[in-house]
């Protein structure tokens, strides 16, 4: 596929209002055929912002086709395993899932870098890199080594740094810990002498309660506070440095695309982009005040240390050039993504990264 029609057809999901007034002629033309799709998603309904995604997905899609065509949202473990949902779609047991990428590390780590990695792009780099740049091109070419079309379907956002049962005050803190954190992250865990393990959402509390795991990262405050973390581990660090700006994901079979009417195929990359940004957006409004009830309710915020951050970013840059020594498919992928990165933090450390700095010193000095 060229960049050019690439960004063509991803655009579509980002002029709404067209997609709006396109809607009546796609419900309105009889030749359409009526399908049913079903989508296994990695998430428990609780989360509804992450969950949410998909409904949104399915809601836009039978708006803007008068109902013909329909994709039934499952939730994780309804009726495929939270982390079994990409195989599902690969082997056309269901025809579409959403879930992150970085579950599937151990098929291929560049799996990940459709997701997050340590020290990577954040939410806006990854929307610019994937629309505008050459992320999109590349990660769709990966994706169709497993019979895959992919959709970004969300982002969270820079993440929290996790929950501690105890406080992390240097390096030596981590040795032995035992934490719940998927692909790159649990890899520089483990390199820093921890014990990493990766659990469904559903399973982290009862691990953390009786004391199975130590500490376990999931997103941030509003969908921690839902799960209840702070009852079982009061300490919460930040920031989420192996999650900047993590892209959930619509992964679509491939040969059920390719039979999708052309009109329900932009039909469906249009709501996929408005979950996208819609999820971000829903984020930015909740995080802040799920973080005042969580310190309200007895949470003590902590910084991770400066040995800790920069030990983990030197191990995260080795493992990064190993894998791409042997791996040909991250290598290609993670090169751009680098490149992107070098010239977007210059930019994005100017203006905004300057403005937000004076703000947040005046604000919170009652000015």
């Amino acid at each position: 596929m060229q960049r050019r029609d690439f960004i063509r057809k991803a655009g579509l999901g980002l002029a709404t209002a067209a997609t709006a007034a396109a809607a009546p002629a796609i419900a309105q033309s009889e030749s359409l055929p009526a399908i049913k799709w079903r989508m296994a998603s990695s998430f428990p309904k609780s989360l509804d912002t992450i969950y949410g995604a998909g409904e949104v997905l399915s809601k836009r899609i039978a708006d803007m086709t008068g109902g013909k065509f329909e994709i039934r949202v499952f939730a994780g473990g309804e009726i495929v395993p939270p982390f079994g949902v990409l195989d599902a779609v690969q082997q056309n047991t269901v025809e579409v899932c959403h879930t992150a990428s970085y579950y599937y590390h151990g098929k291929n780590k560049a799996f990940s870098l459709d997701c997050s990695v340590p020290f990577g792009l954040t939410a806006r780099q990854m929307f610019a890199w994937f629309y505008h740049g050459e992320g999109g091109p590349l990660l769709r070419e990966f994706f169709a080594k497993y019979n895959l079309i992919n959709f970004p379907g969300g982002d969270t956002g820079t993440q929290m740094g996790g929950w501690f049962r105890k406080e992390v005050k240097s390096l030596e803190d981590l040795k032995g810990l035992k934490i719940r954190i998927p692909g790159f992250g649990a890899e520089v865990f483990s390199a820093l002498g921890a014990v990493p393990q990766s659990l469904p959402g559903g399973e982290i509390y009862p691990a953390l309660e009786r004391g199975a795991i130590d500490a376990a990262e999931w997103v941030g405050p509003y969908d921690d506070e839902k799960l209840g973390f702070y009852k079982v581990a009061k300490f919460y660090y930040y920031p989420g440095w192996w999650e900047p700006g993590p892209v959930l994901s619509f992964y679509v079979n491939k040969e059920q695309w390719e039979k999708l009417p052309k009109p329900y195929q932009a039909a469906f990359e249009a709501a996929a982009a408005e979950a996208n940004v819609g999820m971000l957006a829903a984020y930015d409004a909740k995080n802040p005040l799920a973080i005042q009830r969580l310190v309200q309710n007895g949470t003590q915020l902590r910084r991770y240390p400066d040995d800790v951050l920069r030990a983990a970013y030197e191990t995260a840059q080795k493992i990064f050039a190993e894998e791409s020594a042997k791996n040909p498919d991250f290598k290609k992928i993670f090169d751009s993504m680098r490149a992107f990165q070098r010239v977007s933090d210059i930019w994005s450390g100017l203006p905004e990264g300057t403005l937000a700095n004076f703000m947040q010193t005046m604000l919170r000095a009652g000015q």
